[in-house]
Protein backbone atom coordinates (compact mmCIF):
# COMPACT_ATOMS: atom_id res chain seq x y z
CA UNK A 1 0.00 0.00 0.00
CA UNK A 2 2.57 2.64 1.13
CA UNK A 3 4.14 1.76 -2.52
CA UNK A 4 1.22 2.52 -4.31
CA UNK A 5 1.11 5.45 -3.08
CA UNK A 6 4.74 6.58 -3.39
CA UNK A 7 4.50 5.60 -7.30
CA UNK A 8 1.13 7.70 -7.04
CA UNK A 9 2.62 10.89 -5.82
CA UNK A 10 5.83 10.39 -8.59
CA UNK A 11 3.23 9.73 -11.24
CA UNK A 12 1.34 12.78 -10.07
CA UNK A 13 4.48 14.81 -9.44
CA UNK A 14 5.53 14.54 -13.31
CA UNK A 15 2.01 15.65 -14.30
CA UNK A 16 2.50 18.82 -12.54
CA UNK A 17 6.16 19.79 -14.55
CA UNK A 18 6.26 18.58 -18.00
CA UNK A 19 9.79 19.14 -19.63
CA UNK A 20 9.85 21.13 -22.56
CA UNK A 21 11.13 20.06 -25.91
CA UNK A 22 14.61 21.28 -26.27
CA UNK A 23 13.74 21.25 -30.03
CA UNK A 24 11.23 24.06 -29.60
CA UNK A 25 13.38 26.03 -27.55
CA UNK A 26 16.22 26.31 -30.54
CA UNK A 27 13.61 26.91 -32.85
CA UNK A 28 12.15 30.17 -31.17
CA UNK A 29 15.87 31.42 -30.29
CA UNK A 30 16.81 30.52 -33.91
CA UNK A 31 13.87 32.50 -35.25
CA UNK A 32 14.56 35.37 -32.66
CA UNK A 33 18.49 35.53 -34.10
CA UNK A 34 17.01 35.46 -37.84
CA UNK A 35 14.68 38.56 -36.92
CA UNK A 36 17.24 40.53 -34.96
CA UNK A 37 19.92 39.78 -38.21
CA UNK A 38 17.63 41.05 -40.92
CA UNK A 39 16.78 43.93 -39.10
CA UNK A 40 20.51 44.75 -37.99
CA UNK A 41 20.94 44.33 -42.08
CA UNK A 42 18.27 46.52 -42.83
CA UNK A 43 19.47 49.37 -41.20
CA UNK A 44 23.15 48.70 -42.04
CA UNK A 45 22.08 49.05 -45.58
CA UNK A 46 20.55 51.49 -45.79
CA UNK A 47 23.58 54.03 -43.49
CA UNK A 48 25.38 52.55 -46.63
CA UNK A 49 23.42 53.71 -49.33
CA UNK A 50 22.90 57.13 -48.08
CA UNK A 51 26.79 57.63 -47.71
CA UNK A 52 27.62 56.08 -50.70
CA UNK A 53 25.08 58.07 -52.33
CA UNK A 54 25.75 61.35 -50.56
CA UNK A 55 29.66 60.83 -51.42
CA UNK A 56 28.82 59.85 -55.37
CA UNK A 57 26.95 63.32 -55.32
CA UNK A 58 30.08 64.93 -53.82
CA UNK A 59 32.25 64.08 -56.26
CA UNK A 60 30.06 64.79 -59.17
CA UNK A 61 29.95 68.31 -57.67
CA UNK A 62 34.10 68.02 -57.43
CA UNK A 63 34.32 66.32 -61.04
CA UNK A 64 31.44 68.68 -62.96
CA UNK A 65 33.05 69.72 -66.47
CA UNK A 66 33.66 73.25 -67.06
CA UNK A 67 30.48 75.39 -68.49
CA UNK A 68 31.38 75.72 -72.32
CA UNK A 69 32.50 79.40 -72.98
CA UNK A 70 30.84 81.02 -75.48
CA UNK A 71 33.21 81.03 -78.16
CA UNK A 72 32.77 80.25 -81.89
CA UNK A 73 32.45 76.13 -83.13
CA UNK A 74 35.77 76.73 -84.79
CA UNK A 75 37.47 77.96 -81.18
CA UNK A 76 36.71 74.95 -79.50
CA UNK A 77 39.79 72.77 -80.57
CA UNK A 78 41.98 75.47 -79.19
CA UNK A 79 40.44 75.87 -75.96
CA UNK A 80 41.83 73.89 -73.08
CA UNK A 81 41.10 73.97 -69.09
CA UNK A 82 45.08 72.73 -67.68
CA UNK A 83 44.88 70.22 -64.47
CA UNK A 84 48.91 70.98 -63.41
CA UNK A 85 49.88 68.33 -61.35
CA UNK A 86 52.21 70.84 -59.31
CA UNK A 87 49.38 72.78 -57.36
CA UNK A 88 45.73 73.61 -57.96
CA UNK A 89 44.31 76.38 -60.57
CA UNK A 90 41.49 76.65 -57.56
CA UNK A 91 39.05 79.63 -58.84
CA UNK A 92 41.01 79.57 -62.09
CA UNK A 93 40.12 76.17 -62.68
CA UNK A 94 37.18 76.79 -65.40
CA UNK A 95 39.35 79.88 -67.14
CA UNK A 96 39.96 78.19 -70.47
CA UNK A 97 43.24 78.53 -71.87
CA UNK A 98 44.89 78.85 -75.26
CA UNK A 99 48.30 77.70 -76.66
CA UNK A 100 50.49 79.03 -78.16
CA UNK A 101 54.36 79.52 -79.56
CA UNK A 102 56.79 82.20 -80.93
CA UNK A 103 58.49 81.02 -84.42
CA UNK A 104 61.34 82.85 -85.28
CA UNK A 105 65.19 83.43 -85.78
CA UNK A 106 67.67 85.06 -83.73
CA UNK A 107 68.51 88.66 -83.74
CA UNK A 108 64.43 89.37 -85.55
CA UNK A 109 62.95 90.97 -82.33
CA UNK A 110 61.83 87.82 -80.68
CA UNK A 111 62.93 88.88 -77.41
CA UNK A 112 61.54 92.20 -77.69
CA UNK A 113 58.44 90.73 -78.63
CA UNK A 114 57.81 88.07 -75.78
CA UNK A 115 58.38 90.94 -72.91
CA UNK A 116 55.26 93.36 -74.61
CA UNK A 117 53.40 89.48 -74.13
CA UNK A 118 53.93 89.13 -70.75
CA UNK A 119 53.91 92.72 -70.15
CA UNK A 120 50.12 91.39 -70.52
CA UNK A 121 48.41 89.69 -67.16
CA UNK A 122 47.14 87.19 -68.77
CA UNK A 123 49.70 85.55 -71.07
CA UNK A 124 52.67 83.68 -70.32
CA UNK A 125 55.40 83.11 -72.45
CA UNK A 126 58.17 80.92 -70.56
CA UNK A 127 61.10 82.30 -72.83
CA UNK A 128 63.80 80.17 -75.41
CA UNK A 129 62.82 76.43 -73.83
CA UNK A 130 64.90 75.10 -76.57
CA UNK A 131 68.02 76.39 -76.53
CA UNK A 132 68.73 74.19 -73.74
CA UNK A 133 70.04 70.94 -76.10
CA UNK A 134 69.36 68.09 -74.21
CA UNK A 135 65.34 69.12 -74.35
CA UNK A 136 65.47 69.22 -78.08
CA UNK A 137 67.58 65.77 -78.81
CA UNK A 138 64.37 63.72 -80.18
CA UNK A 139 60.94 64.27 -80.78
CA UNK A 140 59.77 62.27 -77.12
CA UNK A 141 61.98 65.03 -75.16
CA UNK A 142 60.34 67.55 -77.16
CA UNK A 143 56.71 66.62 -76.89
CA UNK A 144 57.37 66.09 -72.68
CA UNK A 145 58.62 69.44 -72.48
CA UNK A 146 55.51 70.81 -74.59
CA UNK A 147 53.17 69.14 -72.49
CA UNK A 148 54.86 70.12 -68.92
CA UNK A 149 54.49 73.82 -70.67
CA UNK A 150 51.19 73.72 -71.96
CA UNK A 151 50.01 71.86 -68.58
CA UNK A 152 50.78 75.06 -66.37
CA UNK A 153 53.83 73.22 -64.61
CA UNK A 154 56.86 75.01 -65.96
CA UNK A 155 57.85 77.85 -63.60
CA UNK A 156 59.57 80.63 -64.64
CA UNK A 157 59.83 84.43 -64.91
CA UNK A 158 56.64 84.66 -66.84
CA UNK A 159 54.83 82.65 -64.39
CA UNK A 160 51.69 84.80 -64.22
CA UNK A 161 49.41 85.34 -60.61
CA UNK A 162 46.86 85.83 -62.68
CA UNK A 163 44.39 83.81 -64.28
CA UNK A 164 46.42 82.47 -67.18
CA UNK A 165 44.51 83.06 -70.25
CA UNK A 166 47.23 82.30 -72.65
CA UNK A 167 50.51 80.32 -72.23
CA UNK A 168 53.49 79.53 -74.45
CA UNK A 169 57.36 79.71 -75.33
CA UNK A 170 59.54 81.40 -77.71
CA UNK A 171 61.00 78.56 -79.97
CA UNK A 172 64.25 79.46 -82.98
CA UNK A 173 63.13 77.41 -86.27
CA UNK A 174 67.25 76.17 -85.72
CA UNK A 175 65.97 74.73 -82.33
CA UNK A 176 64.77 71.55 -83.37
CA UNK A 177 61.62 72.93 -85.14
CA UNK A 178 62.84 72.40 -88.50
CA UNK A 179 64.41 69.26 -87.79
CA UNK A 180 61.48 67.04 -86.18
CA UNK A 181 59.13 69.35 -88.25
CA UNK A 182 56.32 66.28 -88.70
CA UNK A 183 56.30 65.72 -84.90
CA UNK A 184 55.84 69.18 -84.03
CA UNK A 185 53.27 69.98 -86.86
CA UNK A 186 51.04 67.01 -85.56
CA UNK A 187 51.56 67.81 -81.84
CA UNK A 188 50.11 71.35 -82.72
CA UNK A 189 47.30 70.00 -84.54
CA UNK A 190 46.06 67.47 -82.31
CA UNK A 191 46.35 69.36 -78.91
CA UNK A 192 45.28 73.02 -80.41
CA UNK A 193 48.63 75.47 -80.43
CA UNK A 194 48.55 78.05 -82.53
CA UNK A 195 51.47 79.39 -84.14
CA UNK A 196 53.25 83.12 -84.15
CA UNK A 197 55.62 83.64 -86.76
CA UNK A 198 57.86 86.66 -86.15
CA UNK A 199 60.38 87.62 -88.93
CA UNK A 200 62.46 90.62 -89.98
CA UNK A 201 61.63 92.37 -93.28
CA UNK A 202 65.37 93.89 -93.56
CA UNK A 203 67.84 90.86 -92.92
CA UNK A 204 70.77 93.23 -93.67
CA UNK A 205 69.45 94.61 -90.23
CA UNK A 206 69.32 91.38 -88.62
CA UNK A 207 72.84 90.07 -89.83
CA UNK A 208 74.64 93.47 -88.43
CA UNK A 209 72.62 92.22 -84.65
CA UNK A 210 73.61 88.42 -85.14
CA UNK A 211 77.60 89.63 -85.86
CA UNK A 212 77.28 92.39 -82.85
CA UNK A 213 76.18 89.64 -80.75
CA UNK A 214 78.15 87.49 -81.39
CA UNK A 215 81.07 89.63 -80.76
CA UNK A 216 79.73 90.72 -77.60
CA UNK A 217 79.81 87.30 -76.58
CA UNK A 218 83.03 87.20 -75.87
CA UNK A 219 83.92 90.77 -75.59
CA UNK A 220 81.68 91.00 -72.82
CA UNK A 221 81.44 95.40 -73.41
CA UNK A 222 79.02 96.00 -70.76
CA UNK A 223 81.14 95.70 -67.51
CA UNK A 224 82.32 91.95 -68.20
CA UNK A 225 79.16 90.73 -68.79
CA UNK A 226 77.11 89.60 -72.48
CA UNK A 227 73.62 90.97 -72.83
CA UNK A 228 71.54 90.04 -75.88
CA UNK A 229 69.22 92.77 -74.75
CA UNK A 230 69.68 96.31 -72.89
CA UNK A 231 67.08 98.32 -70.82
CA UNK A 232 69.03 101.70 -71.01
CA UNK A 233 70.23 104.18 -73.65
CA UNK A 234 73.42 104.08 -72.61
CA UNK A 235 73.68 100.36 -72.11
CA UNK A 236 72.70 100.55 -76.29
CA UNK A 237 75.06 103.02 -76.77
CA UNK A 238 77.86 101.32 -75.85
CA UNK A 239 77.18 97.78 -77.64
CA UNK A 240 76.57 99.89 -80.86
CA UNK A 241 80.16 101.49 -80.69
CA UNK A 242 80.93 97.76 -82.27
CA UNK A 243 81.19 98.06 -86.34
CA UNK A 244 81.25 94.36 -87.94
CA UNK A 245 82.92 93.73 -90.77
CA UNK A 246 80.24 91.91 -93.36
CA UNK A 247 81.54 89.37 -95.75
CA UNK A 248 80.42 91.23 -98.74
CA UNK A 249 80.98 88.34 -100.90
CA UNK A 250 78.19 85.90 -99.23
CA UNK A 251 76.29 88.13 -97.94
CA UNK A 252 73.21 87.87 -100.62
CA UNK A 253 73.83 83.91 -100.44
CA UNK A 254 73.41 84.09 -96.55
CA UNK A 255 70.08 86.06 -97.02
CA UNK A 256 68.73 84.00 -99.50
CA UNK A 257 69.64 81.12 -97.14
CA UNK A 258 67.45 83.23 -94.47
CA UNK A 259 64.67 83.57 -96.36
CA UNK A 260 64.59 79.75 -97.46
CA UNK A 261 64.70 78.88 -93.90
CA UNK A 262 61.48 80.85 -92.87
CA UNK A 263 59.71 79.80 -96.31
CA UNK A 264 60.53 76.18 -95.09
CA UNK A 265 58.88 77.09 -91.93
CA UNK A 266 55.89 78.16 -93.54
CA UNK A 267 55.32 75.45 -95.79
CA UNK A 268 55.57 72.95 -92.96
CA UNK A 269 53.29 75.00 -90.35
CA UNK A 270 50.61 75.86 -93.00
CA UNK A 271 48.19 73.29 -91.58
CA UNK A 272 48.43 74.84 -88.36
CA UNK A 273 46.47 77.64 -87.42
CA UNK A 274 49.30 80.66 -87.25
CA UNK A 275 49.85 84.45 -88.02
CA UNK A 276 52.54 85.71 -89.35
CA UNK A 277 54.07 88.92 -87.62
CA UNK A 278 56.77 91.44 -88.96
CA UNK A 279 59.24 93.18 -86.26
CA UNK A 280 59.12 96.30 -88.18
CA UNK A 281 55.38 96.40 -88.81
CA UNK A 282 55.33 96.12 -84.62
CA UNK A 283 58.07 99.24 -84.42
CA UNK A 284 55.88 101.53 -86.56
CA UNK A 285 52.65 100.10 -85.68
CA UNK A 286 51.65 98.99 -82.16
CA UNK A 287 47.79 98.68 -83.21
CA UNK A 288 49.81 95.55 -84.82
CA UNK A 289 49.74 94.23 -81.06
CA UNK A 290 46.13 94.46 -81.11
CA UNK A 291 45.74 92.03 -84.20
CA UNK A 292 48.19 89.01 -82.21
CA UNK A 293 46.47 89.24 -78.83
CA UNK A 294 42.87 88.90 -80.97
CA UNK A 295 44.56 86.27 -82.73
CA UNK A 296 45.34 84.80 -78.63
CA UNK A 297 41.92 85.94 -77.66
CA UNK A 298 43.08 87.46 -74.63
CA UNK A 299 41.20 90.98 -73.18
CA UNK A 300 43.30 93.49 -75.20
CA UNK A 301 45.74 95.65 -73.15
CA UNK A 302 48.33 98.07 -73.90
CA UNK A 303 51.22 96.57 -73.85
CA UNK A 304 54.97 97.86 -72.83
CA UNK A 305 59.10 96.87 -72.70
CA UNK A 306 61.39 98.00 -70.98
CA UNK A 307 63.78 96.85 -73.79
CA UNK A 308 65.89 99.60 -75.56
CA UNK A 309 67.07 99.01 -79.50
CA UNK A 310 70.72 99.38 -79.69
CA UNK A 311 71.09 100.05 -83.73
CA UNK A 312 68.93 102.61 -84.62
CA UNK A 313 68.99 105.00 -88.09
CA UNK A 314 70.93 104.63 -90.59
CA UNK A 315 72.79 101.25 -91.24
CA UNK A 316 76.23 103.56 -92.84
CA UNK A 317 77.37 103.78 -89.14
CA UNK A 318 76.86 100.68 -87.95
CA UNK A 319 79.23 98.65 -90.84
CA UNK A 320 82.92 99.00 -90.75
CA UNK A 321 82.66 98.08 -94.57
CA UNK A 322 80.28 99.98 -95.74
CA UNK A 323 80.78 100.62 -99.26
CA UNK A 324 81.51 97.16 -99.96
CA UNK A 325 77.76 96.11 -98.55
CA UNK A 326 76.51 99.00 -101.03
CA UNK A 327 78.20 97.59 -103.83
CA UNK A 328 77.31 94.38 -103.02
CA UNK A 329 73.58 94.86 -103.08
CA UNK A 330 72.95 97.69 -105.15
CA UNK A 331 70.99 96.44 -108.50
CA UNK A 332 69.68 93.63 -106.43
CA UNK A 333 66.46 92.82 -105.05
CA UNK A 334 68.00 93.42 -101.68
CA UNK A 335 69.13 96.94 -102.83
CA UNK A 336 66.14 98.79 -100.22
CA UNK A 337 67.53 96.86 -97.33
CA UNK A 338 70.50 99.88 -97.33
CA UNK A 339 67.97 102.77 -97.20
CA UNK A 340 65.47 100.59 -94.74
CA UNK A 341 64.59 103.19 -91.62
CA UNK A 342 62.05 103.02 -89.15
CA UNK A 343 61.74 104.48 -86.04
CA UNK A 344 61.99 103.39 -82.38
Amino acid sequence: MPDDLCSFAKDAFILKSPKKSPLVLRMIVLVLVMVCGVYICSVCLKQISTRTKSEFLNVQVIERPCPEPNIEPWEIPYVHYPKPKTYSRAECACNPVRYFAILSMQRSGSGWFETLLNNHTNISSNGEIFSVKVRRSNSSTIIETLDKIYNLDWFSSASKNECTAAVGLKWMLNQGLLQHHEEIVEYFRTQGVSAIFLFRRNLLRRMISVLANSYDRNAKLLNGTHKSHVHSPHEAEILARYKPVINATLLIRDMKQVEDTQTKALEYFKSTRHIIVYYEDILKNHTKLVDVQEFLQVPLRDLKSRQVKIHKGTLSKYVANWDDVQNALNGTQYESFLHGAYRK
